[in-house]
């Protein structure tokens, strides 16, 4: 099994002038792996992938893997016409990565038994690990418990970004150690690690990385009084960053720290002023 595990940052793209802007991606990703992290999540939803033609998504990802390494690469691959997933992973996967983040189709709203073909297919395809991304309120659809832990048998499937809200399936998949589990909810971070979830996808962890770096290793190291104390430090920031639609309050809060331009693809929008305002509030609690 891979090691999907501790902090792992769920990467914004940045923009200036409506294009992607290179120059500061090189400087955030530089700062996160100088910070600890394990790695870094390319174009999945707080990159907005979804607003990024398929050629930028892989000049994104080709920039990333300029700067860090393939072992420390995670890139998304998602959309709800499997045919074109199948040709986009195949692109993906001429490059060295250490794995695919896959959410279900969104839109369609399959069935079980089409939600497990579409993972098994594209799993069956994969030359990387995948890493299921279960987001039923993106997507449209949930994926039963039953059908879950069916999907992660597959020796090709070895994580799950864990964002359905449902702690007992977060136990049972836990519990049940066919995958590494990652809390993909930054609020639950901390009780994940305490149940036994290998870390976190977290797009909060933008800002003061190295924060919660220490609080998953504070939980591994078996210090929970110290974890918790982390925890609640950036519980603030943590609920802020998500005020707005991800990732409008992550990119003000970068631009407020001078790392890129608070610059979204429509129909995503800049952040209100009282967003803007409670976000330098929480940011100076977490001065360096």
């Amino acid at each position: 099994m891979s090691a999907f595990q501790g902090i792992w940052v769920a990467l914004v793209t940045p923009f200036r002038h409506g294009e992607v802007d290179f120059a500061s991606l090189d400087r955030l990703t530089e700062q996160l792996l100088s910070d600890g992290v394990a790695g870094l999540v390319v174009c999945g939803t707080t990159g907005e992938a979804a607003a990024l033609s398929q050629s930028e998504q892989l000049a994104v990802l080709d920039a990333v893997l300029r700067r860090a390494p393939a072992q420390q690469v995670i890139m998304g691959l998602a959309g709800n016409q499997l045919n074109a997933l199948l040709d986009l992973q195949r692109e993906i996967q001429r490059r060295p990565i250490a794995g695919l983040l896959v959410p279900a189709p969104y839109y369609i709203r399959p069935s079980q038994a089409g939600l497990e073909h579409f993972f098994t297919t594209l799993a069956n395809a994969a030359t990387v690990p995948l890493v299921l991304y279960d987001i039923p309120y993106r997507t449209g659809v949930r994926i039963e418990r039953e059908t879950l832990l069916r999907i992660v048998r597959h020796p090709n499937i070895q994580a799950i970004k864990d964002c359905a809200g449902d702690v007992e399936t977060t136990m049972a998949l836990i519990a049940g150690g066919q995958v590494q589990v990652l809390a993909g909810e930054d609020t639950q971070i901390f009780t994940t690690l305490c149940l036994g979830g290998a870390g976190a996808i977290s797009a909060s962890a933008h800002i003061r990385a190295d924060l919660y770096v220490r609080m998953q290793q504070c939980v591994k190291q078996g210090d929970l009084a110290a974890g918790r104390q982390l925890h609640y430090r950036l519980l603030p920031w943590m609920q802020a960053a998500f005020a707005e639609a991800n990732p409008t309050a992550i990119k003000a809060a970068l631009a407020l720290q001078g790392l890129l331009d608070e610059e979204l693809r429509s129909p995503l929008m800049p952040c209100t002023t009282a967003t803007r305002t409670r976000l330098q509030e929480v940011l100076g609690g977490l001065a360096r």
